[in-house]
């Protein structure tokens, strides 16, 4: 949070900091006007959505990262990259960022991608205003992401790179879309999307953490609007999904043998299925542009009969495309078997 003390500081740093000419103005996803830096070289990411889109438009511009990433993680990105320094968060839970450490990285862009609520627009205006360092606050919805890299491309001087990956998204999603557009909304997979140890936690109807499973199947969680929620196993029990995907190795490892689960559609067919997480998750977590090689995961999961890719030659084209790094064939291996 900002406080009277952080804001002083912010404030002086502002006043005395030398701004870089600007450019043009930007309209961003709420509407905002952004003034731009007429050369952006250095990027703050608000957030690890923020983080991720950026690295794969243009990696160089990222400043660091919300949360140092793992040396597993960086297996699969640029090295040098990878390894820059933790520079904490403005928005989400636990944001670590104040102004002074804002400020103190000199960046000519603070970077939003996420929710364009009044909340957030609240949140880019006065940082925008106490640092008068221009806040860029751009749709996170996942069927948004083609228009958000556009967005994006323009901000940072990369409309051409930028167009690629826009293209990338939209034929991704008109390609999987329309193969089980025929497919009726009650006739879909009824699909339970388990987090945590225990797998008691999901993501309710509208969830950003379940947006591509809502695109393709039944959330069973759905008819109640939200964000994650802890429920019961007798819940789960009254659902009785068809399909269970996790992104948690425990509850992966011990559900099948768990007799309080035993009832379950899912668990009895053995269709639970561990969502592959390297060096992001391919469902949520966080819920960015890695989706996109995720919803081929679930495409090919649910529809298996409609989706014959190879995944394995997805996911080394969209490793390369959007990380900057063609994996080897044992790096594929650990990724599609859902391994830290």
């Amino acid at each position: 949070m900002i406080d009277r003390r952080t804001l002083i500081a912010g404030l002086s740093a502002a006043l005395i900091a030398p701004r870089s000419a600007l450019a043009q103005t930007i309209r961003d996803a709420a509407g905002r006007n952004v003034p731009v830096p007429a050369k952006v070289s250095r990027v703050f990411p608000a957030g690890p959505p923020a983080a991720i889109l950026l690295y794969t438009l243009a990696p160089e511009l990222l400043i660091g990262w919300p949360r140092a990433n793992r040396p597993e993680e960086c297996a699969y990105m640029l090295p040098d990259i990878c390894t820059r320094p933790e520079v904490g968060r403005i928005t989400g839970r636990g944001n670590t960022a104040n102004l002074e450490t804002v400020l103190a990285l000199k960046p000519d862009l603070i970077l939003d991608i996420g929710s364009t609520s009044a909340t957030f627009v609240s949140l880019a205006d006065r940082v925008q205003e106490q640092t008068s360092i221009p806040y860029a606050l751009l749709d996170g919805r996942f069927a948004a992401i083609a228009g958000t890299y556009r967005t994006l491309g323009t901000l940072i001087g990369r409309p051409e790179d930028a167009e690629k990956l826009a293209r990338y998204a939209e034929d991704t999603l008109k390609t999987i879309l329309g193969r089980i557009e025929p497919i009726a909304a009650n006739e879909r997979p009824k699909v339970y999307y388990a987090r945590g140890p225990r797998g008691l936690s999901t993501g309710l109807g509208g969830s950003i953490n379940v947006e591509t499973i809502e695109m393709l199947g039944r959330n069973v969680a759905g008819e109640t609007q939200g964000g994650l929620a802890n429920v019961s196993i007798e819940q789960v029990l009254v659902w009785n999904p068809d399909v269970i995907v996790t992104i948690d190795q425990e509850f992966a490892a011990t559900v099948r043998n768990d007799p309080s689960w035993a009832a379950v559609k899912a668990v009895r067919d053995n269709r639970i299925h561990l969502s592959p997480k390297m060096p992001f998750g391919w469902v949520d977590f966080p819920p960015s542009v890695n989706r996109l090689i995720g919803l081929w995961w679930l495409a090919k999961i649910l529809y298996p009969e409609r989706f014959p890719e190879d995944l394995r030659t997805l996911t080394a084209d969209f490793y390369t495309r959007f990380y900057h790094v063609t994996p080897p064939s044992a790096q594929i291996d650990h990724v599609l078997a859902g391994r830290d």
